[in-house]
């Protein structure tokens, strides 16, 4: 099975509006409500230690709470993508040298 690659400006367009689609709702959605875990430590912290004054301060902070867990998919998406090239790039390569 003979498959050819797809153009540059292809893929750059498509790495474009893959990109768009994750910065959208950072944007275009605010103040959405969502409790996650780390909502659920930070009131446990403040029950257990209500002086407790943290270390440093976030460098970003999203709109939400949904928006923070957007950005943790795309984090493990990404990092899934990274690995599963990897893994596909030694396959490859494995059957490459085979012939």
């Amino acid at each position: 099975m003979n498959v050819k690659p797809l153009p540059w400006p292809v893929v750059v367009a498509l790495v474009l509006v893959v990109i768009a689609l994750a910065i959208a709702p950072i944007v275009l959605i605010r103040d959405t409500e969502f409790g996650g875990a780390d909502a659920a430590a930070e009131a446990a912290i403040v029950e257990i230690a209500p002086d407790y004054e943290p270390w440093f301060a976030p460098l970003f902070e999203p709109p939400g709470s949904e928006t923070e867990s957007l950005l943790f998919a795309l984090q493990a998406g990404f990092g899934a993508g990274v690995i599963g090239y990897f893994f596909g790039w030694q396959h490859g390569r494995r059957q490459r040298r085979d012939r």
